[in-house]
């Protein structure tokens, strides 16, 4: 804890901060080696760039149709988790009921459930003869796997832990103070949490959201298992760099570069304040 020292005058505690001291050589080496493990991957690949040809490719009908879908499929699934994420993180904040801990733990299984396995999951319960999926089918005709929904869909499963785990930890931290003044002063239940409850939490909200948004945008296994590869429609950019790989290497750098910048953005939209502490 940082000492203490009380101020004559008003008798206060004042606090100190530590000096600085040398960095343990023992914690300095590791620390150096696993940014630079992290580091080097990035640098490799700005360093393999054909920075020549970079424009003509950007301008690839193919890599803007996949870039495009990317980016539509990631936003659609963000709205999606934002439409069934904040209640759920909501619920598991705001309200004791038996079982809290299981639906917990069941709303981060997408987190450590290997991608390829969530898109075979999906499959069982929307295919065609899936749970729901034998019922879409005969009931309305819907057939979702290998569809730009399925792509929609997969994203979701995968992204929506990360919106409830950020939205829920800003609901525990938030104070329940404003919340009761709102409802002694009259406000109903659905008032409070739009004029009260969302303000309060907006900053871990956005947080939460831009990195689903992130996750479904970086998303491959349970896309490619799910909603397959089909140009224009269910081929995003990771699984077009997949492909690549295998015929044009300076192809998938590019695609690489692209779906990196993003990442760099979002690091940059989120901003400190919101992941790291005082």
């Amino acid at each position: 804890m940082t000492p203490a020292a009380t101020d004559p005058a008003a008798g206060a505690p004042v606090r100190t901060r530590r000096r600085p001291g040398r960095v343990p050589v023992a914690l300095l080496v590791p620390a150096t080696l696993g940014l630079v493990f992290l580091v080097l991957p990035v640098a490799g690949l700005l360093a393999r760039a054909p920075w020549a040809t970079l424009p003509q490719r950007l301008a690839d009908p193919a890599v803007l149709t996949a870039l495009r879908l990317s980016l539509l499929t990631a936003t659609l699934a963000t709205l999606l988790c934002l439409l069934l994420g904040v209640p759920l993180a909501w619920l598991l904040a705001r309200v004791e009921f038996p079982g809290r801990r299981v639906v917990r733990a069941l709303v981060t299984v997408p987190l450590v459930l290997p991608p390829v396995v969530g898109g075979v999951a999906l499959l069982l319960v929307f295919g065609r003869r899936g749970l729901l999926g034998e019922w879409l089918d005969s009931a309305f005709g819907l057939t979702l796997p290998f569809t730009t929904t399925a792509v929609v869909l997969a994203e979701a499963f995968v992204a929506m832990p990360f919106l409830v785990i950020a939205v829920e930890g800003a609901l525990r931290g938030a104070d329940p103070r404003y919340e009761e003044a709102a409802a002694t002063l009259g406000a109903g239940r659905w008032t409070t949490f739009t004029h009260v409850t969302l303000p309060l939490v907006a900053p871990g909200l956005a947080a939460g959201a831009v990195l689903c948004w992130a996750r479904a945008l970086g998303e491959f296994g349970a896309t490619i298992t799910f909603a397959g590869n089909f140009p224009g429609r269910t081929q995003t950019m990771p699984i077009a760099v997949y492909l690549a790989l295998e015929t044009d290497l300076e192809a998938a750098v590019v695609l690489s570069l692209i779906l990196l910048t993003v990442s760099v953005v979002i690091l940059a939209g989120l901003r400190d304040r919101w992941l790291t502490g005082p």
